[in-house]
């Protein structure tokens, strides 16, 4: 556990807010670049663009697409891996547990059933995509925020610096310390924009989920394509930024990695120059060799 200012222990990192914005590709660049113009409307805050290296629904213009996410590393913004197609093409279970998770509440949760050595092996291919476009990457988020047991085994054998469920930021590797990964409690603030009751109630449930968290280090404020296409919810995120930045420090996700290993004053800016390249799987996975991207 990280103490926090006035918990009572040593004075630990300063009260954060990590803005990202999901689901990066092609065929949502307009709706990504409309909520990154959105946010810097409140403020010009730093970001983490989730990208998807070949996402499963196609369209769009790759150029226009890397010269932006270019134009925002340049800026000081970050770029994660997300999935690598963020789609769930796994067998599916008998189990009712499974076929919610896996059916109602995602049909995206790419690494929710994988086994480890499909998991490298996609982990693997998405980092080779950003290696081609010079692109650094110090964080890895599944899509849906969903993993198994085999994506958690394969995730480890990478370097990250860090990866996130719904619930919790997860430091990882030998930078959390004696080798397991360290985490905060930080259930995202996102919208439910795809039904009618969503739109309704997120944005309640948002402002109850931040007030929960008011003590905690870490808020995060998640942001999805389709979000943009309703005004309600684009005001409701612009007016809980502005509220966020009154008692925190806007920070890449990476950024929050590096100020939670040195417990010092957070800057609100992460030069992507300063990422350290990725190290390949040495994990020893059974079965066929993996198949090329």
């Amino acid at each position: 556990m990280f103490p926090t200012e006035g918990s009572g222990g040593q004075a630990g990192p300063a009260p954060a807010l990590c803005v990202s914005i999901h689901d990066v590709a092609p065929a949502t660049w307009d709706e990504c670049a409309r909520l990154a113009a959105a946010l810097r409307e409140v403020a010009d805050i730093p970001l983490t663009w989730l990208v998807v290296p070949q996402y499963h629904r196609g369209g769009g213009d790759p150029v226009r697409m890397e010269a932006g996410l270019d134009e925002a590393l340049a800026r000081g913004d970050e770029l994660a891996l997300h999935g690598f197609t963020h789609l769930d093409t796994a067998p599916r279970g008998p189990g009712l547990s499974e076929r919610f998770l896996r059916g109602t509440y995602s049909h995206e949760g790419e690494f929710v059933a994988l086994p480890a050595n499909e998991a490298a092996r996609r982990i693997q291919c998405g980092l080779d995509w950003f290696a081609a476009r010079g692109w650094p990457v110090r964080g890895f988020v599944p899509p849906a925020w969903l993993m198994g047991e085999g994506a958690w085994q394969a995730l480890r054998a990478f370097d990250f610096d860090y990866t996130t469920t719904f619930r919790r930021f997860h430091l990882l590797g030998s930078r959390a310390g004696a080798g397991s990964a360290a985490t905060v409690l930080s259930p995202s603030l996102v919208y439910a924009a795809r039904n009618r009751s969503g739109r309704l109630a997120s944005p309640l449930l948002a402002d109850v989920l931040a007030l929960a968290l008011a003590r905690q280090p870490l808020i995060r404020l998640s942001l999805h394509p389709p979000d943009v296409r309703h005004p309600r919810l684009l005001r409701h995120a612009q007016a809980t930024l502005a509220r966020l930045l009154a008692t925190r420090t806007a920070l890449t996700k990476a950024g929050f990695a590096q100020q939670l290993l040195t417990s010092t004053v957070p800057s609100n800016r992460h030069l992507a120059s300063s990422a350290h390249p990725i190290r390949r799987s040495t994990t020893d996975q059974p079965g066929a060799a993996p198949r090329a991207c």
